[in-house]
């Protein structure tokens, strides 16, 4: 990929407001996900040289799980809260702001000596995520000129790309160089203040322009259900997402652990097979938006975390190439779930666009967290195997999808 191509040179055209209601504007929408792609291939570097950081400081997998935990729970708590303060005073540059904080956790990171100063490289890296997510996603709304699951899924994708980069980075960089090669990564931050200053000037001329024509011509409808249902569904939705992530987490965090130990796999070789599952994540984000906004979100989310079981549940038992395999499959079927539940809760609760961005993925960091820290006092008291064991049933709690009401409007299966 080429960081300097259209996404952000397109952007000093002045778009109108008709654009965005009417067509999507792809260089928007490129240039975030773009940005996407180089703040998670930041944030994927911190998972991806846990083995780096164990065997330096003599960690132990809780230790490990207390790091997520740190960086996960500081995107979690914020998120909401930045959501819900810019859906009434939106902020165009914070976005360069926040790819700013996550600058320093990075610089921070790469000179840490010391267990604690780990700890707050990586919850300044949460910290700048908490900024970015919520106000990238209501950008990415803005831009799809109806096509939300399209918008979210292309927003997202590069954010998955960027996961799926660390583990590799991290295998061709950080292992054979040791911590301190971590500070040749602060030019991807200084990129993405650069990208996320374009979108910046993008989104206040659009808030302008919007301001001038009024408000109420841009209001979304509302879906007719009742309160208890709304409140009901987005339960449901939060059952699904500690599902769906917990079981990510297991496989992000521990999988390089997994096929060390059990198959004896180089740190370096292990890095390239949890490349080939975050890219597999990649492509199922890619497909879960476009296709939920042609058959509506609740197949699609059906499909994509029920379907995992089969998979999940024969992974503990199999050889190291049908591992890869098995993870591969639940790595494109399982992803596809997120950008649907995201635009089927903002569809539960029009007008609120980032303070559901926010409230949703900061549950994300926030179970990934959790979950983390949790799964690592498991794995010392057991094994990583029996944690594989143990996670392996966690997709069937997908057959709650079926409490969910119907939502999806004309517009959106178009």
């Amino acid at each position: 990929m080429k960081p300097s191509a259209d996404p952000t040179s397109a952007l000093d055209v002045k778009s109108p407001v008709r654009s965005v209601a009417g067509t999507t504007v792809m260089n928007v929408l490129l240039a975030l996900s773009l940005s996407h792609l180089l703040n998670d291939t930041i944030q994927s570097l911190i998972p991806a040289i846990y083995p780096v950081l164990k065997d330096s400081f003599r960690l132990s997998y809780a230790q490990i799980g207390t790091i997520t935990f740190v960086f996960q729970m500081t995107g979690s708590l914020l998120q909401p809260v930045v959501g819900f303060y810019t859906d009434r005073r939106p902020k165009p540059y914070s976005l360069a702001v926040g790819m700013g904080v996550t600058l320093i956790g990075l610089v921070l990171l790469s000179q840490a000596g010391t267990f604690p100063h780990i700890l707050l490289a990586a919850g300044l890296v949460g910290m700048g995520s908490a900024v970015f997510h919520p106000e990238a996603s209501r950008v990415a709304r803005l831009a799809s000129g109806g096509r939300h699951g399209f918008a979210q899924s292309l927003f997202q994708v590069g954010g998955n790309l960027g996961s799926s980069f660390g583990p590799l980075l991290a295998a061709l960089v950080v292992v054979p160089h040791g911590q301190g090669s971590i500070l040749w990564f602060s030019g991807i931050a200084l990129l993405g203040i650069f990208v996320l200053s374009k979108v910046g000037g993008w989104y206040g001329r659009h808030l302008a322009e919007r301001r001038a024509k009024g408000a109420e011509s841009h209001r979304e409808p509302r879906v007719a259900l009742s309160r208890g249902r709304v409140v009901g569904a987005l339960a449901v939705l939060v059952v699904l997402m500690f599902s769906k992530f917990i079981y990510l987490v297991s496989l992000s965090n521990y999988y390089t652990f997994y096929l060390i130990d059990r198959f004896g796999l180089s740190v370096s070789h292990a890095q390239y097979a949890l490349f080939g599952f975050l890219f597999a994540v990649a492509a199922g984000t890619i497909i879960g938006g476009p296709v939920g906004d042609r058959i509506g979100r609740k197949r699609v989310i059906w499909i994509s975390i029920l379907g995992v079981a089969p998979f999940s549940l024969l992974l503990p038992y199999a050889s190291l190439p049908a591992t890869i395999a098995l993870t591969v499959c639940i790595g494109v079927v399982l992803a596809s779930a997120f950008p649907a539940i995201l635009v089927y809760a903002q569809e539960l609760v029009p007008g609120n666009v980032g303070l559901i961005a926010g409230l949703f993925f900061g549950l994300a960091f926030g179970m990934a967290g959790i979950g983390a820290a949790l799964l690592g006092r498991l794995a010392d008291h057991t094994s990583i195997g029996f944690v594989f064991k143990v996670c392996a049933w966690l997709p069937l709690i997908g057959l709650l999808t079926g409490f969910l009401p119907e939502v999806d409007t004309p517009k959106a299966r178009t």
